[in-house]
């Protein structure tokens, strides 16, 4: 990691919004407010390598979605607008006016709602591997059935230890370890009085948020900020240990991603007014915001020093 990116402070605390309590880190900064959106199953230390990147240039903000990490897992309701809202009422409860938004993964869902609903609230949007309309049938039937498979067993729950090598091989690929991504690891799995992990959310809190992810539906058209759209090359690592996966993985990339991916850079290149899309070579899903940080600060950093003020 580069002297850009070195690991630095960041306060943690809570917010009320809503009617629960939001966790947020705050790793202050510069500049104009960036706030960081992580995806399903995920909680705001996945952007705790990142962050550090941007913040000679912006004040950086994540927190935890709702039923996610630190924040409250209310029995519900977990649809778009609510989630939309959580968004909302954090930027007034910290008192920011107007905020640059990034999103990964389902948290392209609300900095799209977000943006269309308030558009004088948001500067400009990033979308990290998160310019897709995750609805789209064809895609969220054969994504639930690969997370069936390739989702951690009794085995990979035992200790800190094996759920890391699991995460690694699901997710990661062979990439560096961080202290950053240490934190987000101990954030996904809690351990009960017997040392075995429990992940968060718990299946309720995600099998709301898989159904609120079914149900939300993609509306570029009502968005007037500029926007970056920053695509992985494959979604999954393609070259697990056990060979009958990674077969699945590969059929799951070829069969559905790759029709999906292009389908998707289409249609955010047709619908967005001021759209830019890119694709990074060598990364998943989930190594896009944690792998060769310099890249992705410099894509990131450029494109939101573009926009005019509006």
């Amino acid at each position: 990691m580069s002297s850009d990116c070195a690991p630095a402070p960041f306060r943690s605390a809570f917010v009320e919004v809503n009617a629960i309590t939001l966790h947020y880190l705050d790793w202050g900064g510069d500049g104009p407010v960036l706030v960081l959106v992580h995806g399903i199953g995920d909680n705001p230390h996945v952007f705790q390598d990142f962050a550090t990147c941007l913040r000679a240039d912006f004040r950086i903000i994540a927190y935890a979605r709702r039923g996610h990490g630190r924040s409250d897992a209310p029995p519900g309701p977990y649809d778009g607008s609510m989630l939309t809202e959580d968004l909302h009422q954090l930027l007034d409860a910290l008192g920011i006016q107007q905020a640059h938004l990034l999103g990964w993964s389902m948290g392209g869902n609300e900095i799209t709602e977000l943006a269309g609903r308030y558009p004088d609230r948001v500067g400009a949007l990033v979308y990290l591997d998160a310019a897709y309309d995750w609805s789209t049938p064809t895609f969220l039937k054969a994504f639930g059935d690969i997370l069936a498979v390739n989702s951690p067993g009794a085995e990979d729950l035992r200790s800190l230890d094996a759920f890391r090598a699991w995460h690694r091989a699901a997710w990661l690929g062979d990439i560096p370890w961080t202290e950053g991504l240490e934190a987000y690891l101990q954030e996904l799995a809690r351990p009960d009085a017997a040392g075995t992990l429990h992940p968060v959310p718990d299946e309720e809190a995600f099998a709301a948020s898989f159904a609120a992810l079914g149900a939300w539906q993609r509306n570029y058209t009502r968005v007037q900020a500029p926007a970056l759209a920053l695509y992985a090359s494959t979604f999954f690592p393609l070259d697990h240990s056990d060979a009958a996966l990674a077969q699945k993985l590969r059929t799951f990339e070829q069969d559905v991603m790759v029709p999906f991916r292009q389908a998707s850079m289409e249609r955010f290149r047709r619908e967005l007014p001021s759209p830019t899309a890119l694709k990074f070579a060598g990364r998943t899903h989930m190594s896009i915001g944690v792998d060769r940080l310099d890249e992705l600060g410099a894509a990131v950093r450029d494109f939101l020093r573009g926009p005019a003020p509006r």
